[in-house]
């Protein structure tokens, strides 16, 4: 017979007779064994963390049960909510992110029993993480008892990379290894200071898409980040926020006008934000509202803070997290919206937080300040990132186009200025045309750009090279007092679609100085590298070793040319430009910035594009390297002085031998290059443009339309024997056309 058989009056009189002990014992027994069949009230993530989340003594200021701030309920609610795929949060430090991720983890372990990844930027940071912040919280959390019962004792079921709960599994790992992201299956995936993570695994791909891969095939694929953003440009957290459907923002009523708005450091240039007297910038600083110019104190901010909203920048989404755990979203227009956003991500930074005082960020910043006048930047740039929770934008090494431009000179293309002495070449290659660089060096690495041109022709007919390239790199160009000067040295890039066109062409001409050149980006290169001897394919017909390939530092280069673009005066290391070149010359020459940019080894400072067209730095680059190889940098007074006095002779009369005694100058030689005009106008038009291919130039230009032709010059029948050597003159002078 069981007790269900037995009459009620009989059972409660059985019931009566038991002491207290056994009938609460038996209460006890009665409700564990009901507790499978208990269906879970639902909870939001801030209703569970009120409820039992605790912060760890380890981990926190104070040991105690947690208490979200106002601006954080709308971030929780957000972050548990399983219609956000994902939810992204661009922070300053001290905003309570640790925290809110530790309450998702666990929540999402008791609560909703999902499987989960952490990730964290390093192996090593991981293994902290879960020493300092996930095993005191399992401990001192007591709700999580319930699905980890193997908390105190060492099992598989406990380590540093995973923990099992009764249900799912939480997975602990660190985010620069590739095998790190494979063979999980998840619901929720969690990256901690996301901005740290590599731009790309292991050459695999990118940490977010590794991620996202692991949650397909669940039915709800949550994906939560938080950091600290880093440098603009190249931020992950940053990358994932502005691709956000909501970027959400907390807004608190203006005490005086009543308009919400948010905190806002402002700035010198604007009238709203941070503001404080120079006399007492601590004990005055208040916030300015950007609509009625009233000021507020941090106590008025906290009066405030609890009747705050999260509203997007769009004004489309505004997030409504009551006192009591509820929470939904509206549009605009105050109605309710049936589902939220896909992608939400959310802004927040330090003024926010109880945790500081409005008056120790001032202090923090003035400080920074301070520093970056003196030259160390790296407190402004904590103070940006850590305290203001934004990117800090590098201010990029870069030229500007107009400048350079304004500062040209009227001398003609093709006519070498006074202390040009030499000449170099380059030419880049492209699919239907030649960009070509001629530039004269002077002593101390003085350069003058004598002329760019870009030549028509198809790189891969060999018949182009000759009737097209190889013309104009035979021109004859002309110095200011009238000397005829030849190209010394050539490059001539082999990178693109041609190469072997181009090692052809420096094999066929190796006698006159052309080098088949290919750029290397890396750091620390010589402009001019090491040369190896390569294969060419001619015509179908391999040639073994059939010329030789330099490397050129092109990064290298382009840090010399922006130094010597900053020059204020013409003097050594001065580039001279000629106000013939057309604009788009200039915005060629400064279309590359240096910029960090995010490498399997971190962040490195790189010459990046910034317009398409960047030929004429290219070729700028290349002749550098010309003027290298033929050791313009070692050439001594004496070699420079006999380039000079080929260049500048002297009228002489050679022992009275000539019957005129003087010879004429040319009428369109001046004595002295003119002075620079950065403002005058140029006397012709310009001689070539980057739009229209030009066509080849003859290889004997005509002297320029604005120089009268040379005055003819007179002179005595030469002496039947050799002259005697000239100290003042080259011995081939009177072989010039003087006879």
């Amino acid at each position: 017979m069981s007790a269900r058989d037995l009459p009620p009056e009989l059972l409660a009189q059985m019931w009566g007779e038991l002491t207290p002990e056994l009938r609460a014992a038996i209460r006890q027994a009665a409700v564990r064994g009901l507790e499978s069949l208990k269906t879970p009230e639902p909870l939001t993530l801030y209703q569970w963390a009120e409820r039992h989340f605790y912060l760890s003594a380890e981990s926190s200021q104070g040991e105690k049960r947690w208490s979200a701030y106002p601006y954080q309920r709308g971030m929780l609610c957000a972050i548990g909510d399983d219609h956000i795929q994902e939810v992204d949060n661009q922070k300053s430090a001290r905003v309570g992110w640790t925290k809110m991720l530790l309450a998702g983890m666990a929540y999402f372990a008791q609560h909703k029993r999902r499987n989960q990844c952490v990730w964290q930027p390093t192996d090593a940071d991981s293994d902290e993480f879960c020493k300092s912040e996930v095993e005191p919280m399992l401990r001192d959390v007591r709700k999580m008892q319930q699905v980890f019962p193997a908390m105190m004792r060492k099992s598989k079921a406990n380590t540093l990379n995973m923990k099992k709960f009764l249900g799912s599994l939480l997975y602990l790992k660190g985010g620069t290894s590739a095998g790190n992201y494979r063979r999980m299956t998840l619901q929720v995936a969690w990256a901690d200071e996301f901005s740290a993570f590599d731009a790309k695994i292991e050459k695999s791909a990118d940490p977010f898409t590794l991620m996202w891969k692991r949650l397909e095939g669940a039915t709800y694929q949550l994906i939560r980040l938080g950091s600290t953003p880093r440098v603009k440009g190249h931020d992950h957290i940053e990358r994932r926020a502005r691709a956000a459907v909501a970027r959400m923002r907390y807004q608190i009523d203006c005490p005086h006008c009543a308009t919400e708005h948010p905190l806002t450091w402002g700035g010198p240039e604007v009238q709203h934000g941070f503001k404080w007297a120079a006399h007492d910038p601590e004990g005055t600083v208040h916030h300015v509202c950007p609509h009625c110019h009233g000021h507020i104190s941090q106590a008025d901010y906290l009066r405030a803070w609890e009747g705050g909203q999260w509203v997007s920048d769009c004004g489309d989404y505004r997030l409504v997290a009551l006192a009591d755990g509820t929470y939904f979203w509206t549009d605009g227009t105050g109605c309710k919206l049936n589902q939220p956003p896909r992608h939400a991500a959310f802004f927040i930074w330090t003024a926010y937080s109880p945790q500081t005082t409005w008056a120790v960020i001032v202090r923090e910043f003035l400080h920074a300040a301070r520093e970056a006048k003196g030259g160390d930047k790296a407190a402004l740039e904590g103070f940006v990132n850590e305290t203001l929770g934004e990117t800090w934008e590098e201010e990029v090494e870069k030229t500007d186009s107009h400048e350079l431009k304004k500062r040209a000179e009227p001398y003609p293309l093709r006519r070498v200025p006074v202390g040009g002495l030499d000449l170099v070449a380059a030419v880049d290659t492209q699919d239907k045309w030649w960009a070509v660089t001629v530039m004269a060096i002077g002593r101390h690495g003085e350069a003058w750009v004598v002329d760019y041109i870009e030549l028509s022709g198809d790189p891969g007919n060999p018949t182009d090279w000759a009737t097209q390239l190889y013309p104009y790199l035979q021109t004859t160009f002309h110095h200011w007092h009238g000397a005829p000067m030849k190209i010394s040295g050539v490059a001539v890039d082999t990178g693109g679609n041609h190469s072997h066109e181009v090692y052809n062409f420096c094999r066929l001409h190796a006698g006159e100085r052309y080098f088949a050149i290919k750029g290397d980006s890396q750091d620390g290169k010589p402009i001019k590298g090491k040369a190896s001897m390569v294969d060419v394919n001619h015509k179908g017909r391999i040639i073994k070793r059939g010329v030789k390939l330099w490397w050129v530092g092109t990064d290298t280069a382009k840090d010399l040319i922006f130094s010597r673009l900053q020059l204020k005066a013409p003097g050594p290391g001065y580039i001279h430009f000629s106000a013939h070149l057309p604009t788009g010359y200039f915005e060629g020459l400064t279309s590359e910035v240096r910029r960090p940019q995010r490498t399997a080894n971190g962040l490195k400072n790189r010459w990046v594009k910034v317009r398409d067209r960047n030929e004429p730095l290219d070729t700028m680059v290349y002749a550098l390297f010309v003027s290298q190889a033929l050791d313009h940098p070692k050439f001594t007074d004496r070699m420079w002085e006999r380039l000079e006095t080929q260049l500048h002779p002297d009228l002489f009369d050679i022992s009275g031998q000539f019957a005129e005694t003087a010879v004429a100058t040319p009428a369109d030689a001046p004595a002295a290059l003119p002075t620079t005009s950065p403002t005058a106008a140029p006397a012709t038009a310009p001689a070539t443009a980057l739009g229209p291919r030009a066509q080849p130039k003859p290889s004997e230009p005509a002297p320029p339309r604005d120089l009268p032709a040379p005055v003819p010059v007179r002179v005595a029948p030469l002496p039947p024997a050799a002259p005697a050597p000239n100290n003042f003159a080259p011995a081939d002078w009177l072989s010039r056309g003087f006879s």
